[in-house]
């Protein structure tokens, strides 16, 4: 039986979140072990009453082998705290905000989609605000970016809908289970999503999407990415909770100044006004976030798919974040030569680039 099966299991335990994650991996070293324990290993484990509770109804509800079965049945992966293709900008969260323990996903994640922005507003967009989420998504996918958003009315739906007419990838976010596409009328765009991106959910199937779920959502959304754009939003709107999570988590935020008298400009202008970088063109976005050369990268990855084996499994553990080789030699299990040797390659591939110490990080 797969170790994944039994994060699949426990991602279905009401009361068992990322901390309480952690905390039985830590006890039990893997999470079948913890699945078998008995009641007594897992109060020590540091589990309450009502998580215990939940755990063996939950336990007598299903098995981890058919959960998982089921999910292989309906297409969709799942990605664990564990697993290298675990996002690495929502992994570098994992100790600070609780990042969550597994994704669930239809279609693919890919190295390019590191270099990623969330597109984020009002589901009452006016023709302003939809104009220039087209434009501002649309240029931004053009340099080679991954557009981010939630799949919501307005907003959401522009700046998907400007990733895929421009080529790019985009990743939709959602506050449900993947059984369910919200809104229903969106059933096509996720679609075409899921062909040209990725469907991504922190919640296992069957879950609906109420209104706690939105929060949780707008996490993972800005967690993904570099920074967030809020392109229209009133001063109530949702996706001024998400331009919070993005500070949080230390992500540079992003708002498009609106008619002052407008409503629907309120949250973007007050973004402003404390602090957000105001938003006149993609190029701003470019600027701040320095990735001027994500095109040329993304390109050099089209024109470059000739790596070994060894440089492919070296690049992965790289990201913006300097890496020390002997990290990426423990990742990778080679030696130190073979690591060092296919760097410099992956360097003359303007893949890798040393920046000092021994560090090296992704181009």
């Amino acid at each position: 039986m797969s170790e994944r099966g039994y994060w699949v299991a426990f991602s279905l335990v009401k009361g068992i979140g990322p901390v309480r994650f952690r905390q039985l991996l830590s006890a039990f070293g893997t999470l079948q072990a913890a699945w078998e324990a008995s009641d007594d290993a897992l109060r020590s484990a540091g589990l309450d009453r009502r998580a215990l509770h939940s755990l063996k109804e939950t336990r007598r509800l299903i098995t981890p082998a058919a959960e998982l079965a089921r999910l292989d049945h309906l297409g969709i992966a799942v990605l664990t705290w564990e697993d290298d293709l675990y996002p690495t900008l929502l992994a570098s969260l994992r100790q600070i905000d609780h990042a969550p323990p597994i994704l669930y996903l239809r279609g693919t994640l890919d190295a390019a989609d590191e270099w990623a922005v969330a597109i984020v507003g009002t589901r009452s967009v006016s023709a302003y605000g939809r104009q220039v989420t087209h434009q501002i998504a649309g240029d931004l996918a053009a340099n080679g970016l991954t557009i981010i958003s939630g799949l919501a009315r307005g907003v959401d739906a522009e700046a998907h809908q400007a990733a895929l007419d421009a080529g790019a990838r985009t990743i939709a976010v959602l506050a449900c289970g993947l059984d369910t596409i919200y809104p229903p009328e969106h059933r096509q765009l996720a679609a075409r999503i899921i062909q040209q991106g990725a469907l991504v959910s922190p919640f296992p199937l069957g879950t609906e999407p109420v209104g706690g779920n939105f929060s949780a959502r707008n996490r993972v959304m800005s967690g993904l990415a570099r920074g967030v754009i809020v392109t229209e939003a009133s001063d109530k709107s949702g996706a001024l909770i998400t331009a919070g999570h993005a500070l949080e988590q230390g992500r540079e935020v992003f708002a498009v100044p609106g008619n002052i008298t407008a409503h629907s400009s309120a949250g973007t202008n007050h973004l402003i006004q404390d602090g957000a970088h105001p938003v006149l063109s993609a190029q701003d976005v470019l600027d701040v976030l320095n990735l001027e050369r994500v095109a040329d990268f993304t390109q050099a990855r089209r024109v470059l798919p000739d790596m070994t084996p060894n440089e492919q499994a070296i690049l992965a553990h790289l990201s913006a974040d300097p890496t020390h080789i002997d990290e990426v030699v423990a990742a990778v299990g080679l030696s130190a030569a073979a690591v060092s040797s296919a760097l410099v390659t992956l360097e003359l591939k303007g893949m890798a680039r040393s920046v000092g110490g021994m560090m090296y990080v992704r181009a």
